[in-house]
């Protein structure tokens, strides 16, 4: 079964960055049409934000070379912007492995949006295993900086978040607010157990079942991988 996952890549190189940090009320969405040769093609949907202020971005970016208005509804407007510079240009400086970028884009994954920000990219992207996965996050750790908002598996019915299931988040929050993590401890096992009305024992499998599903989904996701 695959993942879901949510993250963030800061690199103020990557295209529109610049853009996005000019005009941080707005949002941009970036699709890339890549059979454009090098330079691909971007369609930028923008909500929010002064037109004005936008469309000077545009033009004052110097990643951009030319822009146009495709078309407007509401707040809602649609850009087709040509690139001043190749991928290869604009982060070759920026990124030490330039054939690890290319080889990305054959991985077993489908990015499914490019929410551009402040200092980076922020994507949502469909991997078809945790390899998968760990190989996009580790490039990005090394090249430039990867942080892990949600990841979960395709299928479920929720949201991409952290995994888990609505009695181990209940529990985690109670045994927080009583004091059960506090240094030191203020509330016990059974202080939690009374108030979920269930037995000391049953407090502690699910507590343990939810730290490890929290550290499997988020931290254990940004480790190097052990020496094989």
């Amino acid at each position: 079964m695959g993942l879901v996952a949510e993250f963030d890549i800061d690199c103020e190189a990557l295209p529109l960055a610049g853009v996005a940090a000019a005009v941080p009320d707005a949002t941009l969405v970036l699709d890339m049409q890549f059979n454009h040769g090098n330079r691909p093609l971007f369609l930028v949907t923008v909500q929010g934000g002064s037109r004005t202020a936008v469309e000077n971005a545009f033009t004052d970016a110097y990643d951009v070379g030319e822009w146009t208005l495709v078309g407007q509804a509401g707040d809602t407007r649609r850009y087709q912007v040509r690139p001043a510079l190749s991928l290869e240009e604009q982060l070759g400086e920026h990124l030490a492995d330039l054939e690890g970028l290319e080889a990305l884009a054959t991985a077993d994954a489908i990015i499914e949006r490019i929410a551009v920000v402040p200092g980076g990219w922020r994507q949502t992207g469909w991997f078809v295993d945790r390899d998968a996965f760990n190989k996009f996050a580790s490039f990005w750790q090394h090249n430039a900086a990867f942080r892990l908002h949600r990841l979960t598996r395709d299928g479920e019915s929720e949201p991409p978040g952290d995994g888990l299931t609505d009695r181990q988040d209940e529990a985690l929050r109670i045994a927080y607010e009583r004091g059960y993590f506090d240094i030191p401890r203020t509330a016990s096992l059974e202080d939690v157990a009374e108030e979920l009305g269930i037995t000391p024992s049953s407090v502690s499998e699910r507590l343990r079942r939810a730290q490890t599903q929290l550290i499997e989904e988020t931290v254990a996701t940004t480790w190097p991988p052990l020496p094989s």
